[in-house]
C-alpha cells in the first residue's frame, strides 16, 4: 500500500462524522478538562513569574496578554486537528513531514533565525513573536513513523526490518538538524518517541535493544567528537553533583530547589514567592515554571499540577489502548512518549534529579510554539478517539 493511497473500501471507515452532536458526544471530556485546567493553572504561574521578570514597565500584564493570545491560537489549532478527516491526515502526512523538516533549516537563514540560550532554534517574527520549528517536528515525526510502521498486510504482523529502518531514518534526519541547532532537549524527546513507536509497533526485540545501546553510544561519541558544546555537557552532568559549581552551571538547579523547598505545604501565595518575585530563578516563566508552583502554591498546589498532567497522560494511554487501528495506536503512543518524557524532564530538572536541557513544561510554560504543539497533540488524540468511537457497533 502506498503512503499516499486511500483505498475505496475503507473510505467510510476512515471518515469522521461531520454531525456536530456526535462529535461533542464522543469527545474525551476528561482529557479536555484536564488539559484546559492545566493550561489555566499554567497561565497564572506564567503571570506571576512575568511580573517580576519580563513585564513591561508601562504594562505589567503585557506578557500575560501575549501568553493568552498564544493559548487562544493553540485551542483553535487543537480543534482543527480533532476535526481533520482521518483519511486526509494519513494520506498527507508525508507532506506535513517534509514541510516541518524543511522549516528546521530556516533558523540558519541570516536575519531570520535567532539564538536563545545557546540554541539557534527559533525563527524571529514581527511583533516580538518567535516560532520554534522543532516543536511542530515532534508531531510530524510521530505521524510519519506511525504511517510507515502501520503499513502491514495483517494486524498481527510485525513490521518488516526495512520499514523499521525507514521509520528510524525519518526520525534521524530532523534529529540531526536539531542537534546542529544545539537543542539537546528536543533531541532527547525525539529519541524517546522513536524508541516508543518501534517498541509498540511490534518490531523485533533486537531493534529496541539496538536503539537503547545506540543511544548510549551516540551520546558518548557526540561528547568525544565535540558535537555537543561544553556548556551542553556541563548542563547534562550538573545534576550528578549540583553543589560542585553552584555559582555557574548548577546555579539554576540550586535556586530552583531552594524555591520549591521554601514553599512548604501551602506556599507563600500567588505573586508572593520571594525566590520568584526576587528573580533568583532564571527563566521561571518557561523552563523553570514548576518552581513557581512549588514556591507560591506549595506541595499541595504542585501536587495538583502533577495530578492534572497525570490525568492527561492517563487518558492518552487509554486512547492508545482502545484505538481500532495500528496507525491511531502509534500516533497516540508517540504523543504519550513525547509528553511523558518532557513532563518528567522539566519537573525533574527543577527538582535536581534530571539534567538541565531547557524543555518547557507542556500546557504550563510560556512559549507559543510549545503551547500550539501540545494542543495539536490533544486534537490528534481526540481524532483517534473519535475514529475509534465511530467504529463501535
Amino acid at each position: 500500500m502506498s503512503l499516499f493511497s486511500v483505498t475505496s473500501s475503507s473510505d467510510q471507515r476512515f471518515l469522521p462524522s461531520s454531525r456536530g452532536g456526535i462529535y461533542w458526544r464522543d469527545l474525551d471530556w476528561v482529557l479536555l478538562a484536564a488539559a484546559l485546567a492545566t493550561t489555566i493553572m499554567g497561565a497564572m504561574l506564567v503571570w506571576s513569574a512575568s511580573l517580576a521578570d519580563l513585564a513591561s514597565p508601562t504594562d505589567p500584564q503585557s506578557y500575560l496578554k501575549k501568553h493568552v493570545v498564544n493559548i487562544v491560537l493553540a485551542l483553535a489549532l487543537g480543534y482543527v486537528a480533532s476535526r481533520l478527516d482521518y483519511r486526509w491526515l494519513r494520506a498527507y502526512t508525508p507532506v506535513i513531514y517534509v514541510i516541518s523538516t524543511f522549516s528546521l533549516l530556516l533558523v540558519f537563514v541570516p536575519g531570520l533565525g535567532t539564538k536563545i540560550a545557546g540554541a539557534r532554534a527559533w525563527i524571529q517574527l514581527p511583533g516580538g513573536f518567535t516560532i520554534q520549528p522543532s516543536e511542530f517536528v515532534k508531531i510530524a515525526v510521530i505521524l510519519m513513523m506511525a504511517v510507515i510502521l502501520s503499513e502491514k498486510d495483517r494486524a498481527d504482523q510485525e513490521p518488516r526490518d526495512k520499514d523499521v529502518m525507514i521509520a528510524l531514518g525519518v526520525a534521524a534526519l530532523p534529529l540531526l538538524i536539531i542537534l546542529v541547532q544545539n537543542d539537546t532537549g528536543s533531541v532527547l524527546i525525539l529519541g524517546s518517541v522513536a524508541l516508543a513507536l518501534v517498541a509498540v509497533s511490534g518490531a523485533r526485540t533486537k531493534w529496541v535493544i539496538g536503539l537503547l545501546l545506540g543511544s548510549v553510544v551516540g551520546v558518548l561519541l557526540a561528547i568525544q567528537f565535540g558535537l555537543l558544546k561544553q556548556y551542553q555537557v556541563d548542563r547534562l552532568t550538573s545534576f550528578l553533583n549540583p553543589t560542585a559549581d553552584a555559582s555557574s552551571i548548577a546555579y539554576n538547579s540550586t535556586q530552583a530547589r531552594i524555591a520549591i523547598g521554601g514553599g512548604g505545604w501551602f506556599g507563600f501565595g500567588l505573586f508572593q514567592g520571594p525566590q520568584t518575585q526576587g528573580r533568583f530563578v532564571p527563566v521561571n516563566e518557561s523552563d523553570f515554571v514548576f518552581t513557581v508552583a512549588g514556591e507560591e502554591l506549595g506541595f499541595i498546589g504542585a501536587g495538583i499540577l502533577i495530578i492534572l498532567l497525570g490525568i492527561v497522560l492517563w487518558r492518552a494511554i487509554v486512547i492508545a489502548m482502545k484505538a481500532d487501528d495500528m496507525y491511531g495506536r502509534l500516533v497516540a503512543t508517540g504523543i504519550v512518549a513525547w509528553l511523558a518524557f518532557q513532563m518528567f524532564e522539566n519537573i525533574g530538572m527543577s527538582l535536581g534529579i534530571m539534567p538541565i536541557t531547557g524543555v518547557p513544561l507542556p500546557f504550563v510554560s510560556a512559549g507559543g510554539t510549545s503551547m500550539m504543539a501540545v494542543w495539536l497533540a490533544v486534537g490528534l488524540l481526540q481524532n483517534v478517539r473519535l475514529h475509534s468511537q465511530q467504529q463501535l457497533p
